[in-house]
C-alpha cells in the first residue's frame, strides 16, 4: 500500500467549508484526507467526495482515506460498532488507514487500568477487520513509548502507523526513534502548530529567515521539515490559497536550514494538543 505523503487534515472542518477543502485539495493533487469519528465530518466529506471526484476522473482507489476510532468507542463491543459506523458514514466498504485515535477512554480517570484493557480489545477488533480486508492499515495516534510497548507485548499485527503531534518545537525525537526501530511509519499532525498564523512557529526568526531565503512561505518550510524527516505530514486549512501552497514543497531544506529547524525545541518547547503521557 502506497500512502501520500502529503494529507489533507480535516480537524474542525465542517459544514460548507468541507466540500471547499476537498475540491480545492483534489484539484491541487492530494489523494489522501485524514479525519476522525471525533470530527463530525464524515458525511460531509462523502457527500464532497462524491461530487468532485467525477469532475475530475478519479475513483474510490484513487483516495487513501483514514478515520480514526473515538475515545468514548474503546472497548471489543463498542470499537466493532464504531468500524461499521464509519464505513457506512463515509460510505465505503473499506478504509485505507485506521487508528485508535487517543489511548485513554472517554469518562475514565487517566489512572484507571482499564484503559489499558479496553484499548487492547479496541486493537484486537482493528486487527480482525484488517485480515478480514476491511481496514486495509491499521494504527494509533497519540501514543507514547509505554503506550507502544504494551501494546507490542501482545500485539499479533504491529502498528502500521502512530500519528504523533510533531513540529519544530516539539519534535519527539525518541518517540520517533522507537517508532522507527519497530517498523511503525509516523504521522505528523500540528506540523504548523495550532491558532493558524497566530501559532508561534510562524513569528519564530528562524523560521521566517529560512522562508525568506527559500522564497517560501513559513508553513511551506515547518510542512517541508515534516517531510525531509519522513514522516507524513495532513496540513490542515480551508482557504484554497493555502491548501495549494501546502501541496507545493517540491524545494529542499539544506543540512543547515533542517539543524536550525532541529534546534529550535531547545529555545522554545511547545506542545500545541493534549497530553496523553498521564494516561496509564
Amino acid at each position: 500500500l502506497k500512502m501520500p505523503q502529503i494529507q489533507l487534515g480535516t480537524f474542525r472542518t465542517r459544514g460548507p467549508d468541507v466540500e471547499t477543502a476537498i475540491t480545492s485539495a483534489l484539484k491541487a493533487g492530494y489523494r489522501g484526507i485524514d479525519t476522525a469519528a471525533v470530527y463530525r465530518n464524515h458525511t460531509a466529506i462523502s457527500e464532497a467526495l462524491d461530487k468532485v471526484m467525477p469532475q475530475l476522473k478519479l475513483c474510490r482507489q484513487d483516495i487513501w482515506l483514514t478515520s480514526k476510532l473515538a475515545p468514548r468507542d474503546q472497548g471489543a463491543t463498542a470499537a466493532r460498532a464504531a468500524v461499521q459506523t464509519v464505513l457506512q458514514e463515509l460510505r465505503t466498504d473499506y478504509l485505507d488507514l485506521f487508528l485508535i485515535h487517543w489511548p485513554g477512554v472517554q469518562k475514565l480517570p487517566v489512572d484507571d487500568p482499564n484503559n489499558l484493557i479496553l484499548r487492547m480489545e479496541s486493537w484486537k477488533v482493528l486487527e480482525e477487520f484488517h485480515k478480514a480486508g476491511t481496514l486495509r492499515s491499521i494504527g494509533v495516534s497519540n501514543y507514547t513509548i509505554p503506550h507502544l510497548e504494551q501494546l507490542l507485548e501482545s500485539c499479533e499485527i504491529v502498528p502500521h502507523v502512530n500519528q504523533i503531534e510533531i513540529h519544530p518545537m516539539y519534535p519527539q525525537t525518541e518517540l520517533v526513534e522507537f517508532c522507527t526501530k519497530h517498523g511503525i511509519h509516523v504521522q505528523a499532525y500540528s506540523s504548523l502548530g495550532q491558532n493558524g498564523i497566530k501559532s508561534p512557529l510562524f513569528s519564530s526568526p528562524t523560521v521566517i529567515e529560512i522562508a525568506k531565503l527559500l522564497n517560501q512561505t513559513p508553513a511551506q518550510v515547518l510542512l517541508r521539515w515534516g517531510l525531509q524527516r519522513g514522516h507524513t505530514i495532513l496540513p490542515k486549512s480551508t482557504n484554497p490559497q493555502h491548501i495549494e501552497e501546502n501541496f507545493a514543497l517540491d524545494f529542499k531544506l539544506s543540512s543547515s536550514d533542517m539543524e536550525q529547524l532541529d534546534s529550535l525545541h531547545k529555545l522554545n518547547s511547545t506542545k500545541f494538543a493534549w497530553d496523553p503521557s498521564t494516561i496509564i
